[in-house]
């Protein structure tokens, strides 16, 4: 086989560039073909075959033709092995071999990242902290499994074969509580929708499609008895401040983290009597409670103390903590039915009252205890800073005393309630406590 490169002087065009064309023969044969390449008559070097250095990029030119050289040397071989002859057709083929096909990169997307920018950009549009911090607890989970599993959460490939592996693990593996992982999967939907919608990317399931169901959990709230029997106790030094605490969130329905945040710039003058104003730090709702005299002396208690805080509030985990001892120390020792799903099969136990007792009880106990003196729903719910009047009505539905008043008054005429509209016997009128 002889390779030559040889310039058509003939095929000259306007600009004055003549073709290089590949001549091969083969015992006998002679094949012609363009290269692709053009030059004019004085950039190429007739006796070596080549462009002379005058040409543009001659040398990368020049190993172009080396190469070119090698490719039909090499085709010639697997010619003559597999006995075919040569053909312009497969020349041209050895000269310029179809592109490799390209590999397709399939982009991958992880959850637990998209997370972090979805809490980053919650945080810049304004989101309450409650709000950011359940997308981070969320966010933790989610990487948990994938470290677990080995398994890359994508929301483009996320099926509901994925969905129910990632909750046998976080029911099963972890222990999480029923409630608890159907928050994780309710935090889930949001980002997915997120990712949809904002973020352009094709979701590979269909959200209302995604369970985790929500247990029904009985709200316990302290009767007038129970807060007249926390009020009146004999406690030590430091479980009294945690009980003067708990009494003025039932006073008043704070939260933990409003009433840890109470400042004397929250007190108010108001028609000769006081008022707090604040914004709710889960909620950022403004809201003015009227202080009672029960409330107003547990903070008359404190005023002489230095300080920021209006009240002695301790850590969250401290004050539930000491909560259970101070209950004990009430006699709060009536037996409470608690139920609990385990493996589809509810359980049901009964604890006393005091190891149910937390600070969001006081929350509770507040809602439950204005229906019952008549205060209309309307007015709770702008007390207590909800958004929606649903949420204030649950607890109008989990006051039984308030339904069999309610029915014995308009049946039998009984059980009439004063002014305030409860019964004598409901209300709750608590002195300040000693110290």
């Amino acid at each position: 086989m002889v390779t030559q490169f040889v310039l058509r002087k003939q095929k000259k065009n306007a600009a004055g560039e003549c073709p290089v064309q590949m001549i091969v023969y083969f015992d006998g044969a002679r094949l012609a073909c363009s290269i692709g390449e053009k030059c004019k008559v004085t950039d190429w070097n007739a006796d070596r075959q080549q462009f002379r250095r005058s040409y543009p990029l001659a040398e990368d030119a020049n190993r172009l033709l080396a190469r070119l050289t090698a490719d039909v040397l090499s085709w010639w071989r697997t010619l003559r092995a597999t006995g075919e002859a040569p053909t312009l057709a497969g020349l041209r083929a050895a000269l310029r071999p179809a592109p490799a096909a390209k590999v397709a990169v399939v982009e991958q997307y992880s959850l637990t990242q998209l997370n972090e920018e979805h809490g980053l950009a919650l945080r810049a549009r304004g989101y309450a902290d409650h709000t950011l911090r359940q997308r981070k607890m969320m966010g933790s989970w989610l990487v948990a499994y994938e470290q677990a599993s080995g398994e890359l959460l994508d929301p483009t490939t996320y099926d509901l074969a994925t969905h129910d592996r990632l909750l046998t693990y976080l029911r099963f593996d972890r222990n999480l509580a029923q409630n608890t992982v159907a928050s994780v999967v309710r935090g889930l939907k949001v980002l997915l929708r997120w990712c949809r919608e904002e973020r352009g990317l094709a979701v590979g399931v269909e959200l209302r499609k995604l369970q985790g169901r929500h247990a029904d959990v009985v709200k316990m709230w302290l009767s007038a008895d129970d807060l007249k029997a926390l009020a009146t106790v004999m406690l030590p030094e430091y479980l009294g401040r945690v009980r003067d605490v708990l009494l003025f969130c039932c006073y008043t329905g704070l939260r933990y983290s409003d009433v840890w945040a109470l400042q004397p710039g929250n007190l108010h003058e108001w028609n000769g009597a006081r008022v707090l104003r604040l914004v709710q730090t889960k909620t950022r709702t403004g809201v003015s409670i009227y202080l009672t005299e029960a409330a107003g002396a547990i903070l008359d208690k404190y005023a002489d103390r230095e300080r920021l805080r209006l009240l002695p509030v301790l850590a969250n985990q401290v004050m539930n903590r000491y909560l259970k001892r101070v209950g004990k120390y009430a006699g709060l020792t009536a037996p409470v039915v608690v139920a609990e799903q385990v493996d589809g099969v509810i359980i049901k136990s009964s604890v006393p009252k005091y190891e149910l007792l937390t600070t969001h009880t006081a929350r509770h106990t507040f809602a439950t205890q204005s229906l019952l003196r008549g205060m209309p729903v309307e007015v709770l719910q702008k007390v207590m800073g909800h958004a929606k009047i649903q949420t204030t009505l649950i607890y109008a539905k989990v006051i039984e005393d308030l339904q069999h008043q309610t029915m014995r008054r308009v049946w039998e005429g009984q059980g009439a309630m004063d002014s305030t509209g409860a019964q004598s016997s409901q209300i709750c009128a608590v002195e300040p406590s000693a110290a």
